[in-house]
């Protein structure tokens, strides 16, 4: 069975589609998964062990470009597919595995996607709240027959390449470590600047090492500058701002060995969780009852506005995390 899955353009979002990719497994161990994904989510698929294959979207989002569209998709015919799996609820993410002719297409019903898609499912939210169980509702027969516990997400660590980001940036892989995921894509849910800074001051006293990851985009830079602008306490060598230094693979593994992540709901939070880290998430407006950090080990605190989490209360929920 040969299986093309239309990923989701957003990080936290292709993280969670890995507990589909499970269940395709597990209901049948010689499935071979492909997922069309966007360049920039395309690195976390690298990490997972059920994909066999990643085909790079040539569209950038929200982008129709009909006649390229259809060439593409002439293009992935060749490939055979028994079956798409479509996670987006788009017109446009429907059209290229119809193109394709791949001859079972899975997704749900979406924006007029009738005759696109040929194997309709309709949303039970009461039976499926989250997003993952969306998601892993695909791989199935019919939602009913989903098997709980889902599968989480886990990412593939690669330590050699941790060795080498400890040696190139020269943080200590022995030493008690905090990171803190302090960008989101959307204003509304970062935290403050100054409330990350004043947790970095708690912990640089105590000795630990903190380490800041983000994206390369203006935006996220100016959000780790205001941060550390902020500091009172002296560095110390214990202060790492990688934010623009990184990819998405190299924070999957400096994630891994940290001893807890403190991260707004963010593509890093979902990373965080599937390699097993502790975690506090900061939610709002967003709502942790459709996509919280699959993992045991991770503490939501949530406000409908951000500045009304203090970074007292932050502090407390990230000892109670690390004395787990």
């Amino acid at each position: 069975m040969r299986i093309l899955i239309v990923g989701p353009s957003w990080v936290g979002d292709a993280v969670m589609a890995q507990s589909l990719y499970k269940v395709l497994v597990n209901n049948n161990p010689a499935t071979q998964i492909d997922v069309l994904t966007p360049e920039w989510s395309s690195n976390i698929l690298q990490r997972m062990e059920e994909v066999a294959g990643i085909v790079v979207s040539p569209f950038d989002h929200g982008e129709l470009k009909l006649k390229a569209r259809v060439s593409f998709g002439r293009d992935l015919a060749a490939k055979n597919y028994d079956q798409a799996i479509i996670l987006t609820n788009s017109f446009k993410s429907a059209l290229i595995p119809f193109i394709a002719n791949i001859p079972l297409r899975t997704g749900w019903l979406g924006e007029m996607r009738y005759g696109l898609i040929n194997d309709i499912r309709r949303i039970n939210k009461e039976s499926c709240p989250l997003m993952v169980e969306q998601f892993a509702a695909l791989g199935e027969k019919t939602a009913k027959t989903l098997q709980r516990p889902i599968p989480y997400p886990n990412l593939v660590v690669n330590s050699d390449n941790l060795k080498q980001l400890s040696s190139s940036y020269k943080f200590d892989l022995s030493l008690p470590s905090i990171a803190l995921c302090p960008c989101a894509e959307f204003e509304p849910k970062r935290w403050p600047a100054h409330y990350y800074s004043e947790v970095a001051d708690e912990y640089l006293s105590k000795g630990w090492q903190v380490v800041l990851l983000g994206s390369s985009s203006p935006k996220d830079k100016i959000v780790a500058e205001e941060i550390t602008k902020g500091l009172s306490e002296d560095l110390g060598g214990l202060y790492f701002d990688l934010i623009g230094r990184t990819n998405l693979t190299d924070a999957v593994d400096i994630l891994s060995s940290m001893d807890v992540a403190l991260t707004n709901d963010s593509g890093l939070m979902h990373v965080a969780a599937a390699v097993d880290t502790a975690l506090v998430a900061l939610y709002g407006p967003s709502s942790p009852g459709f996509t919280p950090p699959l993992s045991s080990k991770a503490k939501v605190l949530e406000r409908e506005n951000l500045v009304e989490i203090k970074p007292d209360e932050v502090l407390e929920a990230l000892d109670q995390t690390t004395c787990k």
